[in-house]
């Protein structure tokens, strides 16, 4: 049988969930994260969506609200969106970005992540993790 990178190929990869805080969570992941608004549209049959993520990278994150409202609750405490990064002042000056505007460290439900990492809930209670990556 062949690997499946063999046999699969694909151009762009994206998670995409629904919210009904769209203008929160841009600012969340692009002004507090420091990610990359991609792209968006507005009115795609009641849809305002963005793309957010790595410029030149084939994978990113959409958000999509409806016009009827979007509400997505959150996932369990162990859903999370990890974010490798080798830098610790990189870390902790996101930390304090978000701290910034409310958003605050949470304590993660597996404690293997507390041991060189930092978790954040987003406006949706989805969490993030800024995993330091040294030593990986």
């Amino acid at each position: 049988m062949k690997e499946w990178t063999e046999t699969l190929h694909v151009a762009q990869f994206r998670i995409a969930r629904p919210t009904d805080q769209i203008e929160q969570i841009e600012r969340f992941y692009c002004e507090g994260l420091g990610l990359k608004k991609l792209g968006g549209f507005k009115g795609h049959r009641g849809y305002t969506g963005i793309m957010i993520g790595l410029p030149d990278a084939s994978y990113h994150l959409e958000f999509t609200e409806h016009i009827d409202g979007s509400p997505c609750p959150a996932p369990t405490e162990d859903n999370l969106l990890v974010f490798y990064m080798p830098n610790v002042e990189q870390i902790q000056a996101v930390k304090s970005r978000l701290a910034s505007m409310g958003y605050n460290e949470v304590p993660p439900e597996n404690p293997y992540w507390e041991e060189k990492g930092v978790t954040i809930a987003d406006p949706d209670g989805w969490r993030i993790v800024l995993m330091n990556t040294n030593g990986i």
